[in-house]
């Protein structure tokens, strides 16, 4: 398969470039955006033994001056624990503004490098390079870091652009079936959001073939939106469909359940909710009369449904980003292609999950 590049409009401006072997390569295709430094590469105790050897000979060979921090791997780890062990790994290898931090991983690893790079020294450069197919499609484009409090997830955080992404699909294609279906939920959501096509080609599950062009598609989605809305004050709101339900189906679980599942319970959930509650127009019934958003969730292997019940999902999305005083803005698809934002008072909230809650 042929490399592809999308290029992201924000300040800094970088590149996402898709496509196998990229790991190998990493050293000389970051050497032509990024001046020889010291590069601190953080990744977990999943992704260490499977990657970071290659990644560090690459670097390495390029010129760089490479150390390395590894954390345990999981939801769990992603607090101001670990949060605070790398920013002391940083200091004590003397890592300077002209240095960087490089993200070799999944979404956690990817958020807490990120974070972690926007704290130190008031922010040092750092680049993405995601080993799952979630972190591929979603969570290393963008700019959002973030850690979980006891709260709720990802409600400490900053908006930190990195300096490259460089998505090795090699590394999705050995994922295990229930990671690869998590970064599948965030595939589906995109769809929902932008495109009819891309819809299409996921409904009957997403094959290894479409790797490339489905990854390509939802980063220049994401992308787009980024560039106009950075920092979340409107249409980058969007990019939360599924998620005011799928934290909180997270949060019930104590984090058991993964990201990408939640999601999917999460995005299944709304849809219905918006067929029964009457919001859909003549033109968007079909979609929806038809069940396809709920049948490409389980086609991808994935939830549809939750057992935690409404009104605790509606109590743990309180603490939930979206929320503003007494409203929370949700995201309602209006039609597969096209979605929008919805503000309710937050004491509607449990009878909207509840209307999509139960499975006809």
């Amino acid at each position: 398969m042929s490399i592809q590049t999308i290029h992201v409009r924000t300040d800094p401006e970088y590149d996402v470039t898709i496509g196998p072997g990229l790991l190998g390569e990493c050293g000389a295709r970051l050497k032509e955006v990024l001046p020889l430094c010291h590069m601190a590469v953080v990744t977990d105790s999943n992704v260490a033994p499977l990657y970071l050897e290659r990644v560090k000979t690459s670097l390495e060979s390029a010129g760089f001056r490479v150390s390395a921090y590894v954390f345990p791997a999981g939801e769990g780890s992603k607090n101001f624990d670990t949060l605070s062990k790398i920013l002391e790994f940083l200091a004590e290898e003397q890592l300077t503004r002209t240095d960087c931090v490089a993200a070799l991983g999944g979404g956690v690893t990817g958020d807490m490098a990120g974070l972690a790079a926007a704290l130190y020294l008031r922010g040092v450069k750092y680049v993405q390079m995601p080993t799952t197919l979630l972190a591929a499609v979603d969570s290393s484009v963008g700019g959002k870091t973030a850690i979980d409090l006891r709260a709720g997830k990802n409600l400490a955080g900053a908006f930190m652009q990195p300096s490259a992404v460089l998505c090795d699909t090699d590394c999705l294609k050995t994922l295990p079936r229930h990671v690869f279906a998590d970064g599948a939920a965030e595939a589906l959501k995109t769809a929902v959001l932008s495109d009819e096509r891309l819809f299409a080609q996921m409904e009957d599950g997403l094959k290894v073939s479409m790797l490339e062009e489905v990854i390509a598609r939802c980063a220049a989605y994401k992308a787009g939106v980024v560039e106009r809305d950075e920092k979340e004050q409107g249409e980058r709101k969007l990019l939360n469909l599924g998620h005011t339900v799928g934290h909180a189906i997270e949060k019930c679980s104590d984090f058991t359940i993964p990201h990408g599942h939640a999601v999917a319970a999460g995005l299944a959930i709304m849809a219905r909710a918006t067929e029964n509650l009457g919001w859909l127009t003549d033109e968007a019934k079909q979609c929806f009369e038809e069940g396809r958003i709920e049948s490409a969730v389980e086609s991808l292997g994935l939830p549809s449904s939750t057992e935690y019940p409404p009104e605790a999902l509606a109590q743990a999305a309180l603490s939930d980003k979206k929320r503003a005083g007494d409203s929370i803005t949700i995201v309602v698809p209006s039609k597969i292609g096209r979605c929008e934002l919805k503000t309710i008072p937050v004491s509607e909230l449990c009878s909207v999950i509840e209307a999509g809650w139960a499975l006809e």
